[in-house]
């Protein structure tokens, strides 16, 4: 089993179109949690849904929208996550923030430079 540790998720859903100073928020976002440190960040698309206004999103080709929604997940310690509350709220105009409580199982493997693993290369079959 890997390392375990309690921490926070935090989850930001906006929309597509969501901009922040002339760039995708969900791009600002993911940068200002790169430069407050944090343990990592990622984005989903989504393919539909809806917020307060009720109105459908959707990547249909038939019925495509020019907003889909957007979530960025980021995971670290609860200390650390709230460094990053305060940009949220100047930058998100109209989205929904979620931070709940976690368990991490993380995983490691050794990632020496220049060491290849026993047996051959990473491919398995010992060529190379």
């Amino acid at each position: 089993m890997g390392i375990q540790a309690p921490a926070q998720r935090l989850t930001v859903y906006v929309g597509e179109t969501d901009r922040w100073q002339g760039q995708p928020l969900y791009h600002a976002i993911v940068l200002k949690a790169r430069e407050l440190g944090l343990a990592g960040a990622t984005v989903y698309r989504g393919i539909e849904g809806f917020g307060a206004n009720s109105r459908v999103h959707t990547a249909r080709v038939l019925e495509l929208s020019g907003d889909l929604p957007v979530i960025v997940e980021i995971i670290d310690h609860a200390d650390r996550l709230r460094q990053i509350l305060p940009f949220l709220d100047e930058a998100v105009q109209e989205g929904l923030v979620v931070l709940e409580d976690v368990e991490v199982v993380a995983y490691r493997r050794n990632r020496s430079r220049g060491r290849r693993p026993a047996g051959g290369d990473h491919r398995g079959d010992g060529a190379g």
